[in-house]
């Protein structure tokens, strides 16, 4: 899974997290020494056991180019089920997954052997793949074994030792210990918090227990921020084994697929998010609608008490993870926000010119290889006596035929002096839950002394 997001909108948060496939990049120049954080840590004797069990099924995954040697990204996996089999990440492989006519994927072990890989299915809901050697390589890693899931009943608890593996920027294979603690808070599909510090490259690279059972997948990491780290949960690499081992080698591009796991996907998120009734904020005359926060933060600030000009506060509240599709696309989350205008300082005149070009500022894209340019609908509507100004659009990703970017911008249109604007975005959603959307927004609009 990777995060985080770019999106317009009236205020946007930090880009919190950062996929730990490390990519090549080109013409760039190499980065300079970084300074040690802190002194290492000694290795513990559990974290030597592991590794020197583990090590003969942990693989380095690269993607090379079709025609040559360089390669584009690295990350890493391990060996599953009857030891013919490998877990890692779907953005580790999804430039090839991608575009498998200009991409080859090569697999790496810790002693050294190389061979081809082919890649038999994806999980692209949670950043998952899952792969084989090419049948010329498989005696390569014949007779190295493979590891085993942690048993669905024994729950990790908070504060257990991990262990994650992997081989961090293109370095050498290495051990991390953390600690498990429990599940992300107020995420819509279950990731573990590992604290512990993993890097580019351990993408796909497994977490085990102190018997050496996987307990997750290195997925992504915080930036600015130490040892705080994602897993995707075992179970869920386990579900994708079972269900693919006698798949077939995927050849063509994966969009149809990804297509259809998007699709599933949206229509459980769009039909969770309307079930929620909205929470309201009633600043001013208005009651603007504000999400419940299961599986969404919100954040809020504004202007000080003593603002001599226009006064604002403003609140956004959004999913903090969203699926990775591309190193260009990333989709499948929400995002809802508003400010509220205070312009009694201002008058009429000067409040009328901030606030129209406040709405004129909100920007919904442009046409480009990912999507079509947006087809935006303008229209002044009512909600319970509420005169609103909403603009809806809608972009359509032009190789995931059906599903699309929404964006809605309401503003109210009653006073000289005062006003809001909230807008949702939607990346990812079908034509018809679009729409479901765009109803429950604008139904969370009223009057603040209405109910």
């Amino acid at each position: 899974m990777a995060v985080h997001l770019r999106r317009n909108g009236l205020r946007l948060l930090p880009i919190l997290l950062l996929c730990l496939g490390l990519a090549a990049k080109a013409d760039a120049a190499p980065p300079p020494p970084a300074a040690a954080a802190s002194s290492p840590q000694a290795v513990s004797a559990s974290a030597r056991r592991i590794y020197e069990r583990s090590r003969g099924q942990l693989l380095q995954i690269r993607t090379l180019l079709k025609n040559q040697d360089s390669q584009a990204s690295v990350g890493s996996g391990f060996l599953v089920g009857d030891g013919d089999r490998i877990i890692t990440n779907y953005h580790v492989v999804s430039q090839f997954a991608l575009e498998p006519e200009r991409y080859r994927l090569r697999f790496a072990t810790t002693d050294g052997q190389e061979g081809a890989l082919e890649l038999l299915d994806i999980d692209a809901r949670h950043d998952l793949a899952i792969l084989r050697p090419a049948a010329a390589d498989a005696k390569l890693l014949a007779g190295r074994g493979a590891l085993a899931f942690r048993p669905r009943g024994e729950p990790l608890a908070k504060g257990e030792r991990i262990y994650s593996m992997g081989k961090p920027l293109d370095v050498a294979f290495s051990i991390v210990e953390g600690n498990y603690n429990g599940l992300v808070e107020r995420s819509f599909d279950p990731l573990i918090y590992y604290a512990g510090s993993i890097n580019a490259g351990m993408s796909g690279g497994p977490v085990a227990d102190e018997d050496g059972r996987v307990v997750g997948v290195n997925v992504s990491a915080m930036i600015f921020s130490q040892q705080m780290s994602f897993l995707v949960p075992g179970p869920f690499a386990e579900d994708l084994y079972r269900k693919s081992r006698d798949a077939k080698p995927i050849t063509a591009a994966v969009w149809p697929r990804l297509r259809d796991q998007l699709m599933a996907y949206q229509d459980e998120l769009t039909k969770a998010f309307i079930a929620q009734p909205w929470r309201t904020a009633g600043v001013g005359p208005y009651r603007l609608p504000v999400p419940q926060e299961e599986f969404m933060r919100c954040w809020g600030g504004g202007t000080p008490a003593d603002t001599k000009g226009l006064e604002f506060q403003r609140s956004q509240c959004r999913m903090e993870h969203a699926l990775y599709i591309s190193g260009g696309l990333q989709t499948g989350y929400l995002d809802v926000q508003h400010e509220n205008y205070d312009g009694r300082k201002l008058g009429p005149l000067r409040f009328a010119k901030v606030y129209s070009g406040s709405f004129r500022n909100e920007a919904f894209g442009s046409s480009n290889k990912i999507a079509t340019a947006p087809f935006c609908k303008e229209e002044f509507v009512g909600r319970d006596g509420l005169p609103l100004r909403a603009v809806v659009c809608l972009s359509a990703y032009r190789k995931l035929e059906g599903l699309y970017s929404l964006s809605i911008l309401v503003a109210p249109v009653d006073s000289s002096v005062e006003g809001a604007l909230g807008r949702l975005n939607a990346p990812g959603v079908s034509f018809d839950n679009a729409l479901k959307l765009t109803t429950h927004y604008l139904q969370g609009f009223a009057w603040a002394d209405r109910k």
